[in-house]
């Protein structure tokens, strides 16, 4: 997909400090993972089409035994080569000596300015030092072309080994939520059942694909609520959202459920109205229709809901219309899911949504959150309910990889109270 004569450049996720001198866990940036599989930091891949002496460079730490004794074993370039396929490997530290060569000659430069501000200065570096050899001929790459245009687009469309990683995880996390149902009662913190989760993903050798959310009450009416830290009542909801993240790939579950196992009439009521709305969605995922129809499905199915119940008054179209719905129901039904929990992949191309391809992976999450002041009646505050779930588009529909996980009323009863 690159030019013939271009050179594509990716430096690794850098280290982050958490305090002093403690450090956060290293992640590895996903397109990376994507290309290398390589899970060091102090990483740079070269890729360069039609090379003779091979088209894959990896720069990385060479071994060291006393670091490695501190902070852990490096592959080192011998390593590079024998267990990641690089053609070439060079020290990290000879970087601005040898990348300038490889860069000498091409007229592209596959690389994503801005992303890595830090990184921009040794690839603008490497360049003004090909500039100051102009006079021997030297010639410098004329123009500069987001790698992420081309890699962002292969990775919206998973193969059969992606889609299995990512119905592994989400099978790690619907045991998970099924553990966090069975461990919730009254008196219950909502931290003690974030640690249901994040021991789940442990033994079972994933980790946290993003920080869980665990809202009870008023809480599960706050969308990215994370702290995580109140004790649950009986006759209140509970709101989790929450997945694993299992060699590279997430999922992303959210469960609304009776903190004492039985809904109340009122929770139930709106419980129902966004269980519809996610049947609805689920209908609309299919090759062919776009990526608006499940949101489009889903707005309609919640605001016809509302009307029913009173929650809202009017003509559900007209309330679609002038966006009353969305005093309930402010965000989108979904996006796109893989590597990273927000995903990559534009949802318009040529200003048209996308079209569902198979291959692609995606969440349906419909949700309604009436917080206490609400014009609603009081039945229904501080009731906040959101139902999500992870689909792949197949051929012929969709294939939810999220199955195993109650969803009704009725299931989620029976789980709580087995």
């Amino acid at each position: 997909m690159m030019n013939e004569n271009s050179v594509a450049i990716l430096p690794s996720a850098p280290t982050l400090v958490r305090n002093r001198d403690v450090e956060h866990g290293f992640r590895q940036d996903s397109d990376f993972t994507y290309l290398s599989g390589f899970n060091e930091p102090e990483s740079v891949i070269v890729l360069i089409p039609n090379r003779k002496q091979g088209e894959f460079i990896l720069f990385c730490r060479d071994r060291d035994p006393k670091k490695e004794t501190w902070d852990g074993r490096r592959f080192g370039m011998e390593g590079a080569v024998e267990f990641f396929d690089a053609d070439d490997a060079y020290p990290i530290d000879d970087l601005e000596e040898i990348l300038p060569g490889l860069m000498e000659d091409r007229e592209s430069v596959y690389y994503s300015i801005g992303l890595n501000p830090d990184f921009d200065k040794h690839v603008l570096k490497c360049v003004n030092d090909l500039r100051a050899q102009s006079r021997r001929g030297a010639r410098v790459p004329y123009e500069f072309v987001s790698l992420e245009y081309l890699l962002h687009d292969m990775r919206l469309y998973k193969g059969r080994e992606e889609i299995a990683l990512m119905r592994k995880a989400a099978k790690i996390s619907v045991q998970a939520h099924i553990n966090a149902m069975k461990a919730c009662q009254p008196g219950v913190n909502e931290y003690e059942l974030e640690a249901e989760f994040l021991f789940e993903f442990k033994r079972n050798g994933a980790d946290w694909a993003y920080s869980s959310i665990v809202g009870g009450g008023e809480n599960g009416c706050i969308l990215h609520y994370t702290e995580n830290s109140a004790e649950l009542n009986d006759k209140e909801l509970v709101l989790i959202d929450a997945g694993a993240e299992y060699q590279g790939y997430a999922a992303d579950i959210t469960r609304t459920f009776p903190v004492n196992g039985k809904y109340t009439v009122p929770q139930q009521e709106i419980y129902e109205v966004v269980l519809e709305a996610q049947n609805a969605a689920f209908e609309k995922v299919k090759p062919g229709n776009h990526w608006n129809d499940p949101h489009n499905a889903a707005v309609k199915a919640l605001t016809k809901g509302m009307v029913e119940i009173g929650l809202l008054k009017g003509k559900p179209a007209q309330l679609i219309k002038d966006g009353s719905y969305m005093k309930y129901y402010m965000h989108r039904t979904g996006h796109w899911l893989g590597m990273d929990v927000h995903d990559v992949g534009d949802y318009k191309v040529d200003d048209n949504w996308r079209l569902f391809e198979p291959g692609m992976v995606l969440t349906v999450e419909p949700g309604l959150y009436i917080p206490a002041g609400s014009r609603g009646a009081k039945r229904w505050w501080n009731i906040g309910v959101r139902i999500e779930d992870d689909l792949a588009v197949t051929k012929n529909g969709y294939d939810l990889l999220t199955k195993g996980l109650p969803r009704t009323v009725e299931e989620v009863e029976a789980v709580m109270t087995s």
